[in-house]
């Protein structure tokens, strides 16, 4: 008996047979039991034999197989020339550490000599409670062994009836949908060669009406930036399971003997507070991680919305005294610098410095904007190429494509095959030579603008590969530029994963810069990612994709929770705005720290057109909230705020913040408190809340709650 146990949760396996480990409970912690605690568990768990079934009771072990009775979804599927499909591990060996105040690490071997594979089980719980699940298997056959598939997957116990995972489109991304869990598969498979934008970050299982702040939840997330998929079976025999993995195309993984093959790993986690008890275990996970961003996050202006592709060193450098006037810590020049870059119809391959539009290089204006003190930044695209440009033109046969034909075009552009060694060594060198002739390039806005489509490798299915070599390459580029931050951005939001995020420091929710929009795309986000890793700016008075009009106050507010940021031409704004905006700016600066590190909050209101969110600092010392109006209610007041999370024994003064203006509007709406401020106990504001001012549709209010005793 294993018993995997951390931070309140409990990883059980029975492993006294001679197959694999049987999965006896994933979830809450059970407790201090002992050898024989264990043992009884393990035969209270033990399905009954029920009429019209197998002689003895069936087992969900770590890789459920047909031959010990699984009929669900197969964990694992491929064949060796039509034999060897069929697979009975025999156990080899169980090896466990358990170091007090580290990971549980726990490795499971076994085999199966008849089919000549070998499998590794690699279980981590870290110390939040996160489960890292990982199988590996080997070839010992004398043949080529084709693999099909293969999937970590875990029980969830029958209270969780309701399913919830994430859909989404361009400038929609993370939009939640929600079911009751019947018998039977719910699939979520991306085809997209990259995690896309209909991806869901998390799988959650719950108990009836979960929600933010209450209820059991279960979820997972398959950490991989290719072709991928996730899924929830429930079957009529009992039992139910979260899985996922690499999503494999026929032919494209075949495992000569003596090699090997990893699946992405499972993310899994338990929580019975409800989906904000889910996002703060994996926060904390991620905030945990040695390469986590630990400086400040820098206030970002990022000059596409400003100028486009019209690069003009005057204008850029006028832009860039504007920004270091608001605050701006990072500058970053968009698409349209390199060589034939006019419009996104060429150019992409060609990573030179354009010199018709930069008869000086980008030197001029890279001194500039350091004098003022900031960082720079720069936007590449390095998977991709146009048809018009001199690297497609010079090499054809670099691209991803069945062998006699291109992949439709998307955005006007083709990508190219980063497991072509050529081209993977052309785009490396390219990259090191510009950041190496550019020392103060600081970041790069690292994009990917199309799916991959009959993604060809050598006449094979290509996307695995193209994967592997993405991390390679941002690997290599980083162990030669330790300096340099990367965002994953993909048409916005197409590239958030925790593999890919692995070697990036932050990424692009969403291309839409709508408030209203981003308010629902950072909020589920913000479900796998803590706010210092997903970059929201405020962009300008008319939003670029929807031509929705917001007041400033309500485009700040809706950014303020995550990696700050500004895609707005500020040289063309009035003087009260740039004032205006400097203040948002100095706010977030100030309370950047509390952001950055504390727990998110989600509230739960009965009025699905309030929305409200906050982060609060772990001892409980301060908070800081957001209330937004998002439609008209028909109640004419929609009834109090409560501000969970607040330590409910101390007292807190509410106020909202007084470096920034409050709308307008409620002046002659705003209750009392909102004047005066108020002071009031943790308790008080988690039970009883606070009464909402007169919002306006598309209005927001930052309410900041600071400790007093």
């Amino acid at each position: 008996m294993v018993h995997l146990r951390r931070a309140r949760t409990s990883l059980v396996l029975d492993a006294r047979g001679s197959g694999l480990p049987r999965v006896v409970h994933w979830g809450a912690d059970v407790g201090d039991l002992d050898d024989d605690g264990l043992r009884h568990l393990a035969a209270a768990t033990v399905p009954p034999l029920v009429p019209s079934s197998f002689d003895a009771p069936t087992a969900l072990t770590l890789l459920p197989e047909a031959s010990a009775g699984w009929g669900g979804r197969p964990a694992l599927a491929g064949h060796r020339g039509r034999a060897d499909w069929a697979t009975a591990f025999r156990l080899d060996g169980v090896e466990v550490d358990d170091t007090p105040g580290h990971d549980v690490r726990v490795v499971v071997r076994a085999a199966d000599a008849a089919a000549g594979l070998a499998l590794t089980v690699e279980l981590t719980l870290d110390p939040t409670g996160l489960l890292l699940l990982r199988h590996r298997l080997r070839n010992d056959g004398d043949g080529p062994y084709e693999l099909r598939e293969l999937t970590p997957v875990l029980p969830v116990p029958a209270v969780a009836t309701e399913l919830l995972d994430l859909t989404g489109r361009w400038c929609r991304e993370r939009s939640p949908q929600r079911h009751p869990w019947p018998m039977g598969t719910w699939v979520r498979e991306g085809r997209h060669g990259r995690t896309g934008h209909d991806a869901t970050l998390l799988l959650v299982a719950g108990s009836a009406g979960f929600g933010f702040g209450h209820g059991e939840v279960w979820a997972v997330h398959t950490a991989w930036s290719g072709d991928h998929v996730t899924f929830a079976e429930r079957r009529p025999t009992g039992e139910a399971t979260l899985g996922g993995g690499e999503l494999l195309t026929p032919g494209e993984v075949v495992l000569t003997p003596g090699e090997s093959y990893a699946t992405p790993v499972l993310y899994a986690v338990w929580s019975d507070e409800g989906l904000d008890g889910l996002s703060d275990v994996l926060h904390t996970h991620l905030r945990a991680r040695p390469g986590h961003p630990r400086s400040p996050r820098p206030v970002t202006l990022n000059v596409w919305e400003a100028v486009y592709f019209d690069h003009d060193l005057d204008r850029l450098t006028r832009l860039a005294d504007r920004a270091a006037e608001v605050g701006v810590e990072r500058f970053v020049l968009d698409d349209g610098w390199f060589r034939g870059r006019r419009h996104d119809r060429a150019g992409l391959g060609d990573w030179w410095v354009d010199e018709a539009v930069w008869p000086d290089g980008m030197h001029p204006l890279i001194d500039h904007v350091r004098k003022h003190g900031m960082q720079f930044g720069l936007w590449v695209e390095p998977e991709m190429v146009n048809a018009d440009s001199d690297l497609f033109r010079a090499h054809p046969d670099w691209l991803l494509q069945v062998p006699g034909r291109l992949p439709p075009e998307w955005r006007n552009q083709q990508v190219l095959d980063l497991a072509h060694p050529d081209a993977y060594a052309h785009v490396l060198d390219r990259l090191d030579a510009l950041l190496n002739e550019h020392d103060g390039i600081a970041y790069l806005k690292w994009d990917h603008n199309r799916d991959l489509t009959e993604a060809g490798h050598h006449g094979r299915p290509g996307v695995h590969a193209q994967t592997a070599a993405v991390y390679r390459l941002l690997d290599e580029l980083r162990r030669r530029h330790p300096g340099v931050e990367i965002e994953s951005c993909a048409s916005g939001g197409a590239r958030v994963d925790l593999e890919i995020l692995a070697r990036t420091d932050r990424v692009w929710a969403s291309d839409c810069n709508d408030a209203l929009e981003r308010l629902a795309i950072q909020r589920w986000t913000g479900l796998l990612l803590p706010p210092e890793l997903v970059g929201s700016h405020i962009g300008p008075e008319r939003s670029h994709t929807t031509h929705r009009v917001h007041d400033l106050g309500f485009r700040a507010t809706s950014a303020f929770f995550g990696h700050y940021g500004i895609e707005w031409d500020i040289a063309s704004i009035s003087p009260a705005e740039r004032t205006e905006l400097a203040s948002w700016v100095a706010l977030h600066k100030r309370l950047r720290p509390l952001v950055h590190t504390g727990r998110t909050i989600r509230v739960d209101h009965p009025d699905p057109a309030v929305w409200a969110q906050g982060v609060v600092a772990h001892d409980g010392s301060q908070a800081v909230y957001a209330v937004s109006r998002l439609a008209t209610s028909v109640a004419q007041v929609p009834g109090a705020v409560r501000l969970p999370g607040l330590d409910s024994r101390r007292r807190y003064a509410v106020r909202p913040p007084a470096e920034v203006p409050r709308p307008a509007t409620l002046d002659r709406t705003a209750p009392a408190w909102l004047a005066d401020g108020a002071t009031l106990t943790g308790a008080a504001l988690a039970a009883v809340g606070l009464q909402l001012p007169a919002l306006h549709p598309e209005q927001a209010l930052l309410i900041e709650v600071t400790a007093v005793d």
